[in-house]
Order: C-alpha cells, then sequence, then structure tokens
C-alpha cells in the first residue's frame, strides 16, 4: 500500500501533466541546443570572414530562422517556470487582499493566453502546410538555400506546448497541485 500525503485520489491530470512537462522540457533543451549551434556557426563565420576572407553562406537566413524557433521553443519553459514575461503589480497586491479573486484573474489571464495561441496555432497550420507542400526556401538559388518548414514547424510545436501550458497552468490552480499559480 502506497501512502498519498495529499491524502487525495491519483488524477488522471497528473499523467497529463508529467508527460507535457517532460516534453516541454525536451523543446526547452532543442531550444538551447540550437542557441549553442549558432554560436558555433557565428564564431566559424566570424572566423571565415576574418582569417581566410570566406564567411559560410546563408549564416543570416539561418540566424533569422533560428531566432524564431528559439523563442517558441523556450516560451512553453518559461511560462511552467513561471517566468514568462508580466507585470503582476495588481495581482500581487489583489493576491494579499483576496486569494479567490486573484485565483480567478489568474485563470482569465491563462484563458486569454490560450485564446492566442489557439488563434496563432489555427492561422498558422496553413502556412506551415504550403511551405511543406511547395517547399518553400529562404536564400539565394546557386549560393544558399534552406527549406521553411522545419522552423515553421517548431512553431507550430512550441505554440501547441505553449497552449498546453496555460491549461495545465488552470489544473494545477484549481486542483491546487502549486499554490503560486
Amino acid at each position: 500500500m502506497t501512502s498519498n500525503p495529499t491524502n487525495r485520489a491519483p488524477r488522471a491530470s497528473g499523467f497529463f501533466l508529467r508527460i507535457l512537462d517532460a516534453v516541454t522540457a525536451l523543446a526547452n533543451v532543442s531550444g538551447s541546443l540550437l542557441i549553442l549551434a549558432l554560436v558555433g556557426l557565428i564564431a566559424a563565420d566570424v572566423a571565415g570572414r576574418n582569417l581566410f576572407n570566406q564567411p559560410i553562406s546563408g549564416v543570416p537566413e539561418m540566424v533569422s530562422l533560428s531566432i524564431v524557433a528559439i523563442v517558441f521553443l523556450q516560451a512553453p519553459q518559461a511560462l511552467r517556470a513561471g517566468r514568462f514575461t508580466r507585470s503582476d503589480g495588481l495581482i500581487e497586491v489583489l493576491r494579499k487582499r483576496s486569494n479567490a479573486l486573484t485565483k480567478w484573474l489568474e485563470t482569465a489571464f491563462d484563458l486569454i493566453g490560450l485564446t492566442v495561441l489557439s488563434a496563432i496555432l489555427y492561422a498558422h497550420w496553413p502556412i506551415l502546410v504550403r511551405a511543406w507542400v511547395r517547399n518553400d526556401f529562404v536564400g539565394a538559388v546557386g549560393n544558399f538555400t534552406a527549406p521553411t518548414w522545419p522552423v515553421k514547424a517548431m512553431l507550430f510545436v512550441g505554440a501547441g506546448l505553449l497552449a498546453l501550458q496555460f491549461i495545465a497552468r488552470i489544473i494545477r490552480r484549481w486542483e491546487g497541485r502549486d499554490e503560486s499559480l
């Protein structure tokens, strides 16, 4: 017999939250590895440009595409960790006066975030499909080209994870799993 210190039955949401957090952490690590790859690429480009007068073709294009991917891969973990950028002065004042009101306002914030991300996902899906079907690319033919669909896919996955993390915040808040939410 196992002990449950909170005297609550295990919920199905616990499994969902654990899987979501693991996938979110994996996306965050992927974004960090992409940053490291960009640092190496930029360093090699600068060295090639200055030492051999031979820059690496396509570095500006790869950097501009990668920045979007990095943001969307790492944003879900930032939200999960409570580091998502926002102004919480009013929430902190209200928290001292009414936990119930704060709980509802935080939930409204999460629902607005979920709505915005749902709109982004809805609008971005046809763009992703079109980039895949047409094999859209950036760069100049004969010099450097890179397909855009991988970055668009990373944006879609990251936005989906961020939307799911907004849902997870609501679940955690109303199930009493995380008092800081």
